[in-house]
């Protein structure tokens, strides 16, 4: 049954589980740090809303059903009253300690701390709760309306009790879960896809094959919906850098250490579909 979300972060991925969950009924919180960030989530989500509406998924009134549940706010403390938290800020370990820290103190007993993390481990993110059994993994894929997937991760502590109510609220908002069962650093998807990444870039990178017919081989060969540079544009370079980088630092694994192609392409700013460049031109 639908309760209380409070969601942290309202970028890609921030507002568009704000938007599933609000479309199936939870009351949501949004935070960000400003009201500039919390305007371009909630105007994201109403044009998400809008194409479905304009294509007959779902109902003109759903719309601003939907964007009545959910209440955009610049305050972490109106986190206190919700039933689950699903943070999601960008991949970096001080800035998650910073949230979970004051979300540990603000949120009711009984509360599930979930992550979007695609890569940190969770264990590594509850060391700085005094409930990590309540610390959970929740990991959306990118865009979080389209994409079925949600990877429920355990972290070392993390209890059942806690994993059953994070995959009643995913299944509740529409989505299909796999348990992630040890906390490796980038679970099960982006441990595959990053080794496949690395990859490719390397054979762009040495001149084997150009980006097209690398995501080519991929689609025809293997079923890809996506080739993997395709889909790397669309979720950020930036984002999979530090994925990588992550998985890396935790593994030391030279098969995920990040390309100095990808490396580069970062630097200067050429980071996908959102600058309009990457690996591809948009």
């Amino acid at each position: 049954m639908a309760g209380r979300l409070a969601v942290i972060g309202s970028g890609l991925m921030g507002s568009g589980i704000a938007q599933v969950s609000a479309q199936a009924g939870w009351q949501v919180t949004m935070r960000d740090v400003d009201d500039a960030s919390l305007d371009r989530g909630m105007s994201a989500i109403r044009d998400s809303l809008n194409r479905f509406a304009a294509k007959g998924k779902i109902a003109e009134t759903d719309v601003e059903a939907t964007l009545a549940r959910i209440n955009p706010t610049t305050d972490l403390d109106a986190a206190a009253d919700a039933d689950i938290v699903v943070e999601a800020i960008y991949e970096k370990v001080e800035a998650k300690h910073e949230v979970f820290k004051a979300l540990d103190k603000i949120c009711k007993p009984g509360a599930i701390l979930g992550t979007n993390t695609s890569a940190i481990p969770i264990t590594q993110i509850a060391t700085v709760t005094s409930r990590p059994e309540s610390v959970v993994g929740i990991h959306f894929f990118s865009p979080v309306p389209m994409m079925k997937l949600v990877e429920l991760v355990r972290g070392y502590q993390t209890s059942d009790e806690t994993l059953a109510a994070a995959r009643n609220y995913a299944e509740e908002v529409g989505k299909t879960c796999v348990e992630v069962k040890r906390d490796v650093a980038g679970f099960v998807s982006n441990r595959l896809f990053s080794a496949i990444l690395v990859e490719a870039i390397k054979l762009v990178e040495s001149g084997v094959v150009s980006a097209a017919d690398l995501d080519t081989v991929m689609k025809l060969g293997f079923g890809h919906a996506m080739g993997p540079l395709a889909t790397v544009d669309l979720t950020g370079l930036d984002v999979m850098l530090n994925a990588a980088g992550n998985i890396y630092r935790d593994t030391a694994d030279e098969k995920f250490f990040p390309p100095e192609l990808l490396q580069r392409m970062v630097q200067a700013g050429d980071l996908g579909r959102k600058t309009g460049k990457g690996f591809y031109s948009y």
